[in-house]
């Protein structure tokens, strides 16, 4: 029997072969099993110059391979588009960076290494230092790696290991993607993507996501699947098998005709089969994701993450310049609702002036709202700037406080939004703590948005970036389900009506993680009161049709069936089995 939470094989009475893993993009596909090349070998921990070599001329090796491989980056760059683009380029510019290759250059100057050898170590060197700050950070020893790995194949002569080069299309699978592999997908030669490590919040399963390519990470054993064998891929379930049946068939070929035909969205939110509406929202960075979530029909912004702004430099942006910004990102929805993030620093996104990188636990440290007990200005700047783009635009801004734990703290982010005009202000549900009292914060606030990433890292106690304990990273999980629930009850409480619903909510709550996005747990999200989902504009469209089939009433029987479920793999069976329109769908 296969231990319970833990993803691997499951054993059946005949030679068929399945394994589970974390569904992180949907979609079900039949194909040919195509495997991403090993990685580089590591060169011997004991491979020092012969004697006599020159270690200077050898040293220099070093930065002339680097360059090389940033060139190759930097091409791949210019052919790719989106966030895939972003991802070359900043791994092209962490190829050039001297931390690495100074190192490396120093290790053979005065240790006597290979330049192979020194490369490597350099690379751990760095790679452990990011890994040592967590979060986005610990993230960024990927691409260190790869980047790593890429000088020493050019040093050897030897390709850099990559997405195999095949004529039909095929499924990937890989101990796990760099995020320069990743941003090379193409969908029309990739069917599918299963690895055996990362994460739900990965580079790999945010570019799949974003890519609408069907998905699956931390598949346990995986790899014990051949080159060519064929499979069955459910990454709406998270599910590999070897035995293709007529039900797959049907299941593949329906998924394959939504990508022909595929679901539009013409915006007015999202109605359920009563007439009940839900408002569907898009989750930004900037004013080019507010183009593009305006040219989706999205309804507004449920989140429009305002860190980009802060994010790589070394001061402060001045409120004149974050007003400049602000305004063009409102310019795209006149009228419309914009939820407005104030700056979620710290953690995975340190910044020199605002928060400290030698903190021992910074996913527990002074991140976010708590960054302005010392620095206050830094939140009232941005506060300014805020009020300052609202008065110049037609947008509607919504102002919340990320990583809220105790109602004083909810009073005080709230004072300083009144005082500026700008209302509604509330918070982010992210911390177990907020989820509990949700009333007592929303009797102080105007509303509550629900972080699902952070909240279900802080529930189960796992780090969101470890594949180790993607398992246990679902917000299908019934204790983050059940955490959701007491905020909506708390928020009802706190608005003085207990049946209060969508448009007639008093205290809203809204859900802006990327639970908002998987149609199955949108319904669910429904059931338990929500009354706003946020999510990227390419996962409108099915968000949309699924709510479509079902009333409030059943969304409600549903949430409740997944609430009594004994585990997060329980809920979402328990919900796929009444959602029929997911199968129909391929989804």
């Amino acid at each position: 029997m296969r231990q319970p939470g833990a993803f691997g094989r499951i054993e059946e009475m005949t030679t068929m072969a399945q394994y589970t893993g974390v569904a992180v993009s949907p979609g079900r596909v039949i194909g040919t099993i195509r495997t991403m090349a090993p990685p580089v070998a590591e060169p011997a921990a004991d491979a020092t110059l012969p004697e006599g070599a020159d270690a200077q001329a050898e040293s220099e090796r070093i930065p002339a391979a680097a360059a090389a491989v940033q060139a190759t980056l930097a091409r791949l760059a210019e052919r790719a588009n989106g966030d895939g683009k972003k991802i070359l380029e900043a791994t092209a510019q962490m190829a050039a960076d001297p931390s690495l290759t100074q190192t490396a250059q120093g290790l053979v100057l005065s240790g006597g290494k290979t330049p192979e050898r020194a490369v490597w170590e350099a690379g751990d060197q760095v790679a452990s230092m990011l890994e040592n700050l967590g979060g986005y950070m610990a993230e960024r020893a990927t691409d260190v790696r790869d980047v790593r790995a890429r000088i020493v194949a050019e040093l050897r002569g030897e390709q850099a290991p990559g997405i195999p080069e095949v004529d039909e299309p095929f499924v990937l699978t890989a101990i796990d993607l760099a995020p320069a592999d990743t941003a090379t997908l193409d969908p029309a030669r990739v069917l599918a993507l299963v690895t055996s490590d990362g994460g739900p919040q990965s580079h790999t399963a945010i570019l799949a996501r974003q890519l609408g390519l069907p998905a699956i990470v931390a598949a346990k054993g995986i790899h014990e699947f051949s080159d060519g064998t064929e499979v069955f891929i459910d990454a709406g379930f998270g599910t590999i098998t070897d035995e293709v049946t007529e039900e797959h068939q049907r299941l593949s070929e329906a998924w394959a005709e939504l990508q022909r035909n595929p679901l539009t969205y013409e915006g007015g939110g999202g109605v359920l089969a009563d007439g009940t509406r839900v408002q569907l929202l898009a989750n930004i960075g900037g004013a080019k994701d507010a183009e593009k979530a305006a040219a989706a029909h999205a309804d507004g912004v449920g989140l429009f993450r305002t860190e980009f702004l802060f994010l790589d430099r070394a001061d402060e942006p001045g409120v004149e310049e974050q007003t400049a910004a602000y305004s063009e990102t409102f310019a795209h929805f006149p009228g419309k609702k914009v939820v407005v993030r104030t700056i979620d620093a710290g953690a995975d996104k340190p910044l020199p002036f605002l928060t400290d990188a030698d903190e021992p636990n910074p996913a527990l440290g002074v991140r976010a709202y708590r960054t302005s007990w010392e620095k206050r200005s830094v939140l009232t700047n941005q506060l300014d700037a805020i009020a300052a783009a609202a008065r110049s635009t037609e947008a509607k801004p919504w102002v919340m406080a990320p990583m809220i734990a105790t109602v004083d703290e909810t009073e005080d982010f709230v004072g300083l939004c009144r005082e500026r005009g700008l209302e509604p202000a509330g918070i982010m549900v992210e911390t177990p703590s907020a989820a509990i009292t949700a009333d007592r914060h929303l009797a102080e606030s105007d509303f509550a948005s629900i972080g699902t990433n952070d909240l279900t890292q802080y529930t189960m106690a796992a780090d969101r970036q470890l594949g180790s304990l993607a398992h246990l990273n679902s917000p299908w999980q019934p204790a983050v389900l059940a955490l959701v629930k007491a905020t909506c009850d708390g928020a009802r409480a706190a608005g003085g009506d207990p049946e209060a619903f969508g448009e007639s909510a008093n205290k809203p709550v809204g859900v802006c993680g990327e639970a908002a996005g998987d149609p199955g747990l949108a319904v669910v999200l429904v059931g338990l009161g929500v009354n706003s989902l946020s999510m990227t504009p390419r996962s409108l469209p099915a968000v949309a049709k699924v709510l479509s089939t079902v009333t409030f009433e059943q969304a409600k029987d549903l949430a409740a069936k997944a609430l009594e479920a004994r585990t997060s793999e329980d809920a979402v069976s328990l919900v796929r089995a009444n959602l029929p329109i997911l199968g129909e769908l391929g989804l």
